[in-house]
């Protein structure tokens, strides 16, 4: 498989706490990775780490090869190709969902409104928000803001997408609309690095599953290798709740 991402020896330290510790992974085309572990073991800051919304302590993210962390890289165009869906939507309030789909496609990859507005229409429709392009944020769910985030970002034409917590900030009876796109999504071949607590999704539709504790990749493997057959007696631990609940 044609490997998009490499991580090598990143670290990143706020201060004196060490967030990241000697990261080494790498990400292939049409791999769905679910990133679990505790709250505070690093997930969330290595996905911006990735997506350059922090700035790595050290170590290389290379993306085709090339080492995005050498100051040469236009942030910008780089996130098109890396995307990024937020626990918090971040969507523009004063627009409507078409316009937010529409905004990023034309800003940054200069594309004519009349193309995307059809490429936001297209994937408004995938995820079911095609009926509510008038709608400004306040008047949707959480749940149809989320699905709403992912069709922006899916309208860049991202080779990979990173999903932060996607869910978390959902009330418990939206959360299935969301991960019923992510695994729409999943099943069409995109590349998806998920940070999430919805272990049922990890185990069933990633195609690996790490596995973070203190700043560390502890468990690497697929979801049988992590959920069923895991050598760390943290990630032993921590999966333990999930089977009991």
């Amino acid at each position: 498989m044609e490997e998009i991402l490499k991580i090598e020896h990143l670290v990143k330290t706020f201060g004196n706490n060490e967030v990241l510790r000697d990261i080494d992974f790498s990400v292939s085309k049409g791999e769905v990775i679910s990133i679990i572990g505790s709250s505070g073991s690093g997930k969330s800051t290595l996905l911006r780490c990735i997506n350059m919304l922090e700035d790595a302590t050290s170590g290389k993210i290379l993306f085709h090869g090339k080492n995005i962390l050498d100051g040469e890289i236009n942030e910008d165009k780089y996130r098109t190709k890396v995307g990024m869906v937020f626990q918090s939507f971040n969507l523009f309030n004063n627009y409507t969902v078409l316009e937010n789909c529409i905004i990023g496609q034309v800003k940054v990859l200069k594309r004519n409104r009349q193309e995307a507005e059809q490429t936001a229409l297209s994937y408004l429709e995938k995820v079911g928000m095609a009926e509510y392009i008038k709608a400004k944020p306040r008047q949707l769910s959480g749940g149809q803001k989320q699905r709403v985030a992912i069709a922006r970002s899916l309208a860049m034409n991202p080779e990979v997408l990173l999903f932060d917590e996607p869910t978390s900030a959902l009330d418990p009876e939206m959360v299935g609309e969301v991960l019923d796109v992510m695994k729409d999504l999943a099943k069409s071949g995109i590349t998806m690095l998920v940070v999430t607590h919805e272990m049922a999704f990890a185990r069933d539709v990633s195609t690996r599953v790490v596995f973070m504790n203190d700043g560390r990749i502890e468990e690497d493997g697929s979801s049988d290798e992590v959920f069923n057959h895991t050598k760390s007696e943290r990630c032993r631990e921590f999966l333990s709740r999930f089977k009991n609940a």
